[in-house]
């Protein structure tokens, strides 16, 4: 049974809905940080706004402890339409809560409500209610607009929504368990002809298609098999009518990596292959490339703790077998800032079960209430009354 009463419940619930119906994405949560930042004042928790933009913190203070965590949950949608045919379905066109971090919100919400009026802890703990996870850093943004100088940490914890993982069970890794993550733009640069006559010109489709499967060799011969990397090229934009051979060709992607040492050699070969295979063809390649996340890394001990809260008798969570991901996660930030723990806790719907950023998506509303119960345990144990 939760710790959370059946009206909590269904208040959660309902919060969750609210910001499935009114997405916002990467530092556009302006509906949302007020919704939040209401909430946790209404709670009688100190509350501090601006945090990358619409970053919210909510801290709670009992006794006189000295030790202090963090909590996070991430805020933003996805520029995605919304085809789930739910109830509470998107209101804007072009946005929906794709990945559940409305889920993410509102179960950090109903935590921090259980926490303010009935908690039992002693010591300090920070909800950390964060924008932009999709592609654009937003933990960064919120570290290095002082978060963890503002709030002293000793640890930060996590969890994100698993489809893969059935509902009641979690996977909490030591070390490695979400890659890093980089994005890659190769334009391709070659001299426009008439499609009738391609000797005239220097076809950068027909390079850029060569690009495309040499690119592949990266992972397959430029790094060693035991390592985990992924290449993918997710774009290409050329030419605006069927007879003429354009200029440029455009190809866009991502890169996974989890070593530094692997990481390095991705950047390094993408960028010598692509500029090869354009000048065997008569091309230049002119490459962008960005690393964006570093790989999230638990520490073992955050891990260890995590995994005794989440399977203990008042969360009651089953421990779950699960490879590690080639998703990336900007709580890595975090990670590289304070010891922690980032958890996946399942979320599988029986029948149909759309993944994280399909079209059809919804968050699993019955592990709200195991989310929120998880939270309050990781306070109690970590911040225990004397």
């Amino acid at each position: 049974m939760s710790v959370l009463s059946n009206e909590a419940i269904a208040e959660a619930v309902a919060w969750r809905r609210d910001l499935h119906r009114h997405p916002e994405i990467a530092f556009q949560e302006h509906r949302t940080s007020r919704l939040v930042a209401g909430l946790m004042e209404g709670w009688g928790l100190k509350v501090r706004t601006g945090y990358g933009g619409t970053g919210v913190v909510g801290t709670l203070s009992r006794g006189s402890g000295s030790r202090a965590i963090a909590i996070r949950a991430d805020m933003d949608a996805l520029p995605i339409t919304e085809d789930s045919g739910v109830a509470h379905a998107s209101l804007t066109p072009g946005r929906m809560h794709a990945c559940g971090h409305d889920g993410h919100t509102a179960m950090l919400l109903a935590a921090a409500q259980h926490c303010a009026t009935e908690g039992t802890f002693d010591g300090t703990v920070h909800f950390v209610f964060q924008p932009a996870e999709e592609n654009e850093a937003g933990a960064l943004r919120m570290i290095e607009d002082g978060l963890f100088r503002e709030h002293p940490t000793d640890a930060v914890y996590g969890l994100h929504n698993w489809p893969d993982l059935p509902v009641g069970a979690y996977t909490a890794l030591d070390g490695p368990i979400m890659a890093a993550y980089g994005v890659f733009e190769i334009v391709v640069r070659g001299r426009g002809a008439h499609a009738a006559m391609p000797h005239k010109g220097a076809d950068p489709i027909l390079a850029a298609g060569q690009v495309l499967s040499a690119l592949q060799s990266v992972s397959s011969r430029a790094v060693s098999p035991l390592e985990a990397v992924v290449v993918s090229a997710t774009q290409i934009h050329a030419g605006d009518t069927w007879n003429v051979i354009p200029d440029i060709c455009t190809i866009r992607g991502t890169t996974r990596w989890f070593s530094d040492e692997a990481g390095r050699t991705v950047e390094e070969r993408l960028k010598f292959i692509a500029g090869s295979v354009a000048r065997a063809f008569g091309c230049e390649a002119v490459i962008d490339y960005q690393s964006r996340y570093p790989a999230t890394v638990n520490d073992p001990a955050a891990a260890r703790f995590m995994r005794e809260t989440a399977s203990s008798s008042r969360v009651g969570l089953n421990a779950a077998a699960a490879p590690l991901s080639m998703v990336s996660e900007d709580f890595a930030f975090m990670l590289q800032e304070k010891p922690g723990c980032y958890l996946w806790l399942g979320a599988r719907r029986e029948g149909e079960n759309p993944g994280l950023h399909s079209a059809r998506f919804d968050f699993n509303d019955a592990i709200l209430p195991l989310g929120a119960d998880l939270w309050v345990e990781v306070v109690e144990r970590a911040l225990p009354c004397a």
